[in-house]
């Protein structure tokens, strides 16, 4: 009999370790996502907040709160601002245009309805407003990538089937999850189709430090591994 699928309660005591530990959140998240979030208009709504890393990183003097489906990661989250628990992507509970800056950290390509999320965030953002998301590079998430070398000991990339929307089982810990992998032309069509307008982009390979610890990471300078964009309403 298959496992059933995890819940983000049964995944939660795995996520605090995968934050907590990886420096690469620190070293190569953050600064992306302080440029993202750069100038951005509160009150702020962390969408799939967890434990509240991202909401401690953004609060600063500004009105935040987060949303979340894992009453266990919420507990933490509350510490450091007021949490909702809800589940994605559904934002019924949110009065439409209340919110000055939406944003979501590696949580919208674990979200299998894009369409709606990109729909409820615009209804939600108030006029000016802007929505910043990060998550894994399109042509990390494809079913089939990843890195290969060549004879000659040059690293590539192997796209898979990056050009199809897709899903994968990647591990989470002892269980699994699933990510949905969609083509980064699919995103930005998908964002414009709700009503967002396209601000800044950014795609950027893992840093010196992440390669420096792992060595299987070696020639991967200039693969790209994570994908921001700040969208304006």
């Amino acid at each position: 009999m298959a496992d059933p699928t995890p819940t983000w309660d049964d995944l939660a005591e795995w996520w605090e370790r995968e934050v907590s530990e990886d420096p690469v959140y620190h070293e190569d998240v953050g600064p992306m996502f302080d440029q993202l979030l750069a100038g951005s208009k509160a009150p702020l709504l962390d969408l799939g907040c967890g434990e509240g890393q991202w909401l401690r990183w953004a609060r600063s003097d500004a009105s935040a709160f987060g949303t979340d489906s894992s009453q266990q990661l919420l507990k933490k989250a509350h510490e450091t601002a007021p949490v909702v628990r809800a589940t994605l992507p559904s934002l019924a509970w949110i009065r439409t245009n209340s919110i000055g800056t939406a944003f979501s950290l590696f949580v919208p390509d674990l979200v299998e309805d894009h369409a709606t999320f990109f729909s409820e965030c615009a209804r939600i953002v108030e006029p000016g407003g802007c929505l910043v998301i990060i998550i894994n590079h399109p042509a990390f998430t494809a079913p089939g990538s990843g890195p290969f070398m060549d004879p000659d000991s040059d690293v590539f990339w192997r796209w898979g089937e990056y050009l199809h929307p897709g899903e994968s089982t990647v591990p989470a810990g002892s269980r699994k999850l699933v990510m949905y992998h969609r083509p980064i032309g699919t995103l930005l069509t998908s964002a414009a189709q709700a009503g967002w307008s396209l601000d800044e982009m950014i795609e950027a390979p893992l840093g010196s430090g992440a390669i420096e610890r792992e060595p299987l990471y070696a020639g991967q300078e200039n693969i790209p591994r994570f994908f921001g964009v700040r969208w304006r309403r």
